[in-house]
């Protein structure tokens, strides 16, 4: 009865990862207010009823897709963060870390990029809520830096909201590159590395009032 118990679970399990997939690949295309749970279910090869069993409706799914995104994006900045004693450390590290997680989780950056503008509010809003607890936790970090430690906590606030916009528009650059004009990716790369040099110089000049 165990063994069987488990099985049920682990099919579960993988019918809950099957609509997630399905659905990620769906919203490549279009905007997650347009997925119907037909859409979903016939790319699956399940019945529509058997939906119910994982998600109460699209708007649970497309919140179950942002956990499962934000998982792809908090890797990377794990990534960015570790084993860069100072920010010019972070800086040099963090564009190439950025590029490569997009193109090793394109689904998932397509995404978050697509939704947060998007015309589900509550998945929008989640986005939003994601984004802001990252920039609560980098400004958490930045306070541990050399010559960051005396910063305002609202200074390492809007230092965090600088990083973490860099980032995600240059994700949206990236995905946004024509695969067949590879100058265009590296002119989004470009940019991304000017910026975040500036934003370094600016950190060298500021002192917290």
């Amino acid at each position: 009865m165990e063994a069987a118990a488990e099985t049920r679970q682990e099919r579960k399990r993988r019918t809950r990862e099957a609509i997630l997939s399905a659905a990620l690949q769906i919203v490549e295309q279009e905007s997650l207010a347009m997925l119907s749970l037909r859409q979903v279910t016939r790319e699956v090869g399940i019945v529509p009823t058997a939906f119910y069993r994982h998600f109460a409706s699209i708007d649970e799914l497309g919140l179950a897709l942002v956990d499962e995104s934000f998982a792809s994006l908090r890797e990377m900045i794990r990534d960015v963060r570790r084993g860069n004693p100072e920010l010019a450390g972070v800086i040099r590290s963090s564009v190439a870390i950025l590029v490569r997680h997009v193109h090793s989780q394109h689904a998932h950056f397509r995404f978050i990029g697509r939704e947060r503008f998007g015309g589900v509010r509550v998945v929008r809003d989640a986005i939003h809520h994601e984004l802001e607890l990252f920039e609560r936790e980098l400004a958490t970090d930045l306070a541990r830096l050399p010559d960051l430690d005396m910063w305002a906590s609202e200074d390492l606030r809007v230092l965090a909201n600088l990083i973490v916009n860099a980032m995600v528009s240059t994700a949206e650059g990236i995905i946004s590159a024509p695969p067949e004009r590879p100058e265009a990716e590296r002119e989004v790369i470009h940019t991304a590395e000017q910026q975040l040099r500036l934003i370094v110089i600016g950190v060298e000049h500021w002192r917290s009032r």
